[in-house]
């Protein structure tokens, strides 16, 4: 026997080895635990993903069918389950909007105005491009900026449409949308200047078509000329853009009433009058023209 040599040495050899062997098979195990985990996990995501797809399909003709509450209910779970699915958002806060019923003063209502918006501004975090959210936010606003009467949220409202305007420049409708804010906005305070005055005047009344008195007109025309003509402006954009837009016509015809009580020769008022008279006209030959155009079938 080799005096020198350690008799532990060999089993300590033999020791190292089975630990080293041990330990390799307990990092094989754990990493396919892991591996494994992962698998479950990505099947689970992918069973999530195909929930919430078919959820969606049934909340799309829960919604055609005017179930609304139903339809609300499946966009909420297909949403839970897969927060990327931007459609079932979407849905979700057309549904709430679908519900939601002007100037009903219940405080059910407002919040389902407020449930419309806030979806839709969920769509925008993750999407902030787009346009059916940020034409959705600009309605729901607009519907609840009448009653009560809230000419912030009229403001609120044409910022979404000028949005979609920035993002895409050909699309007549939100010019169509700005120019109906304009003149709700100027008719309001045309009206309320009028009535005030009479309040004051109460023999010398003013009807709705007569001018506006100098002192009447000048504040109508700093507190409401920039509306009046950006919305004329607008509305003249939507019609370009869409030859046959009755409604901008229609629109564009009364703010051309509103422009009349701004100006001061009796000449230019009627100048504007004659402008809003022919726009009625145009409409109406537009309505005759599409009604006796044949039905398509389908």
């Amino acid at each position: 026997m080799n005096p020198s040599a350690d008799p532990l040495g060999p089993h300590l050899t033999g020791m190292d080895d089975s630990m080293t062997y041990a330990s390799s098979v307990r990092i094989a195990r754990h990493s396919f635990s892991l591996a494994m985990l992962a698998v479950v996990v990505a099947a689970g995501s992918g069973c999530n993903k195909l929930k919430a797809r078919d959820l969606l399909n049934k909340g799309v003709a829960s919604f055609k069918n005017g179930q609304y509450d139903v339809a609300v209910e499946d966009f909420k779970e297909a949403k839970d389950l897969d927060p990327s699915l931007l459609n079932a958002r979407l849905y979700l806060a057309t549904a709430y909007a679908s519900q939601y019923i002007p100037g009903a003063p219940s405080e059910e209502n407002v919040q389902r105005g407020n449930a419309a918006i806030s979806e839709f501004k969920g769509v925008l975090e993750k999407d902030p491009n787009n346009l059916s959210a940020i034409d959705g936010i600009g309605s729901i606003l607009f519907q609840m900026s009448g009653q009560p009467f809230n000419p912030q949220k009229f403001q609120e409202s044409k910022t979404y449409h000028q949005k979609h305007i920035d993002l895409k420049p050909t699309d007549p409708e939100p010019y169509y949308w700005i120019g109906v804010i304009d003149w709700t906005l100027a008719f309001r305070g045309n009206a309320e200047m009028r009535t005030d005055y009479n309040k004051e005047h109460i023999n010398k009344q003013i009807k709705e078509s007569d001018p506006l008195p100098v002192a009447v007109r000048t504040q109508f025309v700093d507190k409401y000329g920039q509306l009046v003509d950006e919305g004329i402006a607008s509305l003249q954009k939507a019609i370009q853009l869409r030859p046959d837009y009755d409604d901008a016509m229609a629109y564009l015809n009364l703010l051309y009433r509103r422009k009349a009580d701004m100006v001061e020769s009796p000449q230019e008022r009627a100048s504007y009058q004659k402008q809003a008279d022919d726009l009625v006209e145009k409409v109406k030959e537009i309505k005759q023209k599409r009604a006796d155009q044949p039905q398509q079938t389908s």
